[in-house]
């Protein structure tokens, strides 16, 4: 397949044309070896020596996701956080990094024990504001800027081009989260990014049967190099099956992120005037802070993500969560079911979740019973203001 004639939908559906030269069947195989056969001269010409680096399972996958992005390489790691802190644990002792105040969870916890401890500078920001990432920056210190965007539950906005270029001159490189935007609505890469990363298994995998991960990278380098290694080395790569089933996935991300977007619009704007809910957050609304940020770097829809602020507090906000019906009570996000969060309970001391702060994952079932179902849970919160 020409991917310069076709449109991303057509490249993802199809898997940029992949068919088997031997079988010509239009699926890829599952690939179970764990290692190949040298050459009788004790070469690789194959260019496989172990499956912890070099399993073809990755190959058509890894290519898609890195045409989506325009990259020059992606690699799939065994798990987000895989994936994530493998570009930390590229750096070197004493390096500064800065992150968000606001990211996912796991990830700030990660960065603020295992990695303090082993020796990098992290210090979190407002990451919102051109400024205060400016203040931050310590040139020549500076090595890695990590970027959230939107960010995992508030769903605030970092402008992508100018942090790219404020931590470029400080000499650093900028890392971005686009986990929430997917490839369909952002491409951190063109907006000046030097690597994305996505837990893939939200959206670009999309059906809760998976965990992986996966970096892209826009150019080749000492820092993508290390994280190649980090990779073979530590073992965090992703099983046969696993990798299998991304690609299957991915052949409809950007049917299941269109179709959340556009439900994730109606419900916010629903219970934005609900005199039931505190607030609504989300960036395709015109009164969220960053939504005109959000309407210059998402192309196509704002994303499948919201949370509303139940009014009662934190036992009100649990209490519709309890109560409904069709949205699951569990803890992920983007995929085909939708997926309700009391947040601030998940996540525990110093989040920075209001503790009435439901967090809304939607799939692409009915709007209309999903809207339905939250106007059921939520009457009994109205007694309390």
């Amino acid at each position: 397949m020409d991917t310069r004639k076709n449109h991303p939908e057509t490249l993802v559906a199809q898997a940029l044309g992949w068919v088997d030269d031997a079988t010509r069947a239009i699926t890829p195989p599952i690939h179970v070896s764990s290692t190949y056969l040298r050459d009788p001269d004790n070469q690789y010409r194959s260019g496989r020596v172990y499956a912890r680096a070099d399993n073809p399972a990755f190959d058509q996958a890894e290519a898609v996701i890195n045409a989506l992005e325009g990259g020059h390489q992606a690699l799939l790691f065994a798990s987000g956080m895989a994936a994530a802190t493998a570009v930390f644990q590229a750096l070197a002792p004493g390096d500064h990094v800065l992150a968000p105040k606001v990211m996912y969870w796991s990830l700030r916890n990660w960065l603020m024990t295992f990695a303090t401890h082993w020796g990098l500078q992290v210090e979190l920001i407002d990451m919102s504001s051109p400024a205060a990432v400016q203040a931050a920056l310590r040139p020549g210190k500076t090595k890695l800027v990590w970027v959230e965007t939107p960010a995992n539950p508030l769903w605030t906005l970092t402008d992508i081009a100018a942090t790219a270029q404020a931590a470029h001159a400080a000499g650093a490189l900028l890392a971005v989260d686009s986990t929430v935007a997917t490839p369909v609505l952002t491409q951190p890469l063109a907006l000046g990014a030097d690597i994305v990363m996505h837990a893939a298994t939200k959206y670009l995998n999309g059906h809760s049967d998976l965990i992986a991960g996966a970096l892209v990278t826009r150019a080749d380098g000492e820092l993508w190099q290390r994280v190649r290694k980090i990779r073979a080395q530590l073992g965090g790569t992703l099983g046969s099956f696993e990798a299998w089933l991304l690609l299957r996935g991915l052949r409809t991300l950007h049917l299941r992120v269109h179709a959340a977007s556009a439900s994730a619009q109606r419900i916010a704007e629903h219970f934005s005037t609900d005199p039931r809910v505190l607030d609504v957050l989300y960036p395709g609304l015109p009164g969220f802070p960053g939504h005109a940020l959000a309407r210059s770097q998402m192309q196509g829809g704002f994303g499948g993500m919201l949370s509303l602020r139940v009014r009662g507090g934190e036992q009100a906000a649990v209490d519709v969560a309890a109560r409904t019906r069709l949205w699951k009570r569990a803890t992920s996000l983007g995929g085909v079911e939708s997926l309700i969060e009391h947040r601030a309970s998940i996540e525990g001391v110093g989040t920075p979740a209001p503790s009435d702060l439901l967090r809304l994952s939607v799939g692409i079932e009915h709007v209309d019973d999903l809207i339905a179902d939250l106007d059921q849970a939520l009457p009994a919160a109205t007694a309390v203001d």
